[in-house]
């Protein structure tokens, strides 16, 4: 009988305890046990914080994300312009200065291009080209060996970023010397809210405008190199006894609803996602320019949105009356 009631209170204090409630955003670990290690403890609080929230944009910071706009675009900045004719479609805080990230890259690949440096030159990939900027990872491995050309091609498609360093090293004068005319090349093309700090765009001194921008986009769109290895879908390089293979990082390379002569993506917390094209839509020659998008897709959704938009144009639509486009405008936005 005494073992009985002594059975039945252990269950009732175990259903009770059981019961006990627990605080919101809790970690669940428990004291080690012999049979949990005291690790999982250490990995149960690590996934906690690896949740806590990104930061904000500088974008988001300046409160660029409230401006509306007819297509409702998820990118903070925004700029359409018809290559040919010069006539802005859409714009966005097309003058705001932002963090630009891996767009950098583009004046990085024209520099390397215009030099006409040898492009079978090998370049070994040195500890000065390991990011201690954001700590971002990277195939290539201290005392890989690639050409110029193929670090170009990386750079430029993949985004590479110890690539982007090891090409402005290994310019003639070096990196101090190369970042030097990286802003002197944008002061050439009229890209007066441009600064440039290094090759990568891992820093988030590098900035610029939409409108700078565009103006890059289009002059870069010139060099048939660029055009040919920013568009490519894929490469392969040979590093040791390994074959590494690279993909584009612009999805939109491979859909056949697109033509795009030239094309950058960027990323880093400050500046959040952007994109840079030249794109042939609707029988025009678009430049487009995404910048501080909010979420990893929504540049490439707001590039649709935008090449939606301009192919429900009339034809005629670049002769309209200022009058005459709103009123179609406010049409699109009722569709």
């Amino acid at each position: 009988m005494n073992r009985h009631i002594f059975l039945i209170g252990l269950l009732a204090g175990m259903v009770f305890t059981a019961s006990l409630p627990t605080h919101a955003g809790e970690s669940k670990a428990r004291a080690p046990t012999a049979k949990q290690p005291a690790h999982k403890t250490y990995v149960a609080r690590k996934k906690v914080a690896a949740a806590s929230p990104r930061k904000p944009s500088f974008g988001q910071k300046a409160g660029l994300h409230g401006a509306p706009d007819l297509l409702a675009l998820r990118s903070s900045v925004a700029f359409v312009v018809d290559q040919d004719t010069q006539e802005v479609l859409f714009h966005k805080n097309e003058s705001a200065v932002l963090p630009i990230a891996s767009i950098t890259k583009l004046m990085t690949g024209l520099l390397v291009s215009e030099a006409k440096l040898p492009m079978d030159e090998m370049i070994t990939i040195t500890q000065d080209d390991v990011d201690t900027e954001k700590g971002s990872s990277s195939r290539l491995s201290v005392g890989t060996q690639l050409s110029r050309g193929e670090l170009l091609h990386l750079a430029l498609m993949a985004s590479e970023n110890r690539a982007a360093s090891a090409l402005g090293r290994n310019y003639p004068g070096g990196i101090e010397n190369f970042v030097s005319l990286m802003n002197a090349r944008a002061r050439m093309l009229g890209m007066h809210d441009t600064r440039y700090v290094e090759p990568t765009g891992l820093s988030s001194k590098n900035q610029s405008s939409a409108r700078d921008l565009a103006t890059l986009v289009g002059f870069a769109h010139g060099d048939p190199t660029l055009r040919e290895l920013s568009t490519s879908t894929g490469h392969e390089v040979e590093v040791g006894r390994r074959t590494l293979r690279y993909n584009n990082t612009n999805r939109l390379v491979k859909n056949p609803a697109w033509d795009i002569g030239l094309q950058k993506t960027g990323y880093i917390s400050e500046a959040g996602q952007c994109l840079v094209m030249q794109a042939k839509v609707a029988g025009r020659k678009l430049i487009m320019v995404f910048l501080d998008s909010a979420g990893k897709l929504s540049r490439v959704a707001d590039a649709e949105r935008v090449r939606r938009w301009v192919e429900a144009m009339p034809v005629q639509a670049s002769k309209l009356s200022p009058m005459a486009r709103s009123e179609f405008d406010a049409k699109m936005m009722l569709n």
